[in-house]
C-alpha cells in the first residue's frame, strides 16, 4: 500500500470570514427602538423654595386602579370609554370664570380652570398594564382635543401649521400636571 495523504481543506481563515460577516450584519440590521409613554420629568425644586404647593380638593381629577384593572374616577366606576370626555368636562369648567377660551359648565366641584387642574393617577400595584396604557391614552387624547379646539378656535389656525411660540401658549393654556401613585 502507498502512503496515501487524504486531502485536507484549510479553515484557517474560515473563522476571519464567520467574524466580518457577523460584524456586517450587526451593523446594517436595523434595531427596533422601543417608544414608552412620552413624558417630561418634572424640574428639581430650587434649593431653598417651597414647592409644596397647595392644592384645592375641586381642582383634582382623581383616577383609581384596583388589582382587577377597575376605574374609579373620584370614587365612583367608570367604564374607559367615558374617562376622556368627564375629563374634558373637568380641565374645561372654568369655575372661578378667569378662563377666558373655556366653555365648561362652571360647576363649584369641578377645577377651577386648565391652570389650577391637576390629575392624581392611583394604580394598584397588582393591575394589569393594559390598563395604565388604556389610562393614559385616554388623558392624553383629552388633552389632544382640548389643545386643538384651542388651536382652531383661539389661534385660528390648523394645528399641523402651527409656530413654536403658539405651541408653548397652547401648552400654557392646558397644561398637562398629573400626580402618580401607586398602591
Amino acid at each position: 500500500m502507498r502512503n496515501s495523504i487524504m486531502p485536507t481543506v484549510n479553515t484557517g481563515s474560515m473563522a476571519d470570514i464567520a467574524f466580518l460577516l457577523l460584524i456586517f450584519f450587526l451593523v446594517t440590521s436595523m434595531i427596533p427602538n422601543d417608544k414608552g409613554i412620552a413624558r417630561d420629568l418634572p424640574q428639581p425644586c430650587p434649593p431653598g423654595a417651597d414647592c409644596n404647593i397647595p392644592l384645592k380638593k375641586n381642582n383634582i381629577f382623581t383616577i383609581s386602579v384596583n388589582e382587577k384593572g377597575e376605574i374609579m374616577v373620584n370614587k365612583t366606576i367608570t367604564p374607559i370609554e367615558n374617562l376622556k370626555d368627564e375629563l374634558k368636562h373637568f380641565l374645561d369648567n372654568n369655575a372661578d370664570q378667569s378662563c377666558i377660551y373655556c366653555s365648561g359648565e362652571r360647576l363649584a366641584e369641578a377645577s377651577d380652570n386648565p391652570k389650577k387642574a391637576s390629575i392624581s393617577l392611583s394604580i394598584h400595584r397588582e393591575a394589569p398594564y393594559q390598563s395604565y396604557i388604556s389610562i393614559q391614552d385616554q388623558i392624553a387624547s383629552a388633552y389632544f382635543e382640548l389643545r386643538e379646539k384651542y388651536v382652531s378656535e383661539i389661534l385660528k389656525t390648523e394645528a399641523k401649521k402651527i409656530t413654536d411660540d403658539e405651541l408653548k401658549k397652547t401648552q400654557d393654556a392646558y397644561p398637562f400636571r398629573i400626580i402618580e401613585s401607586s398602591l
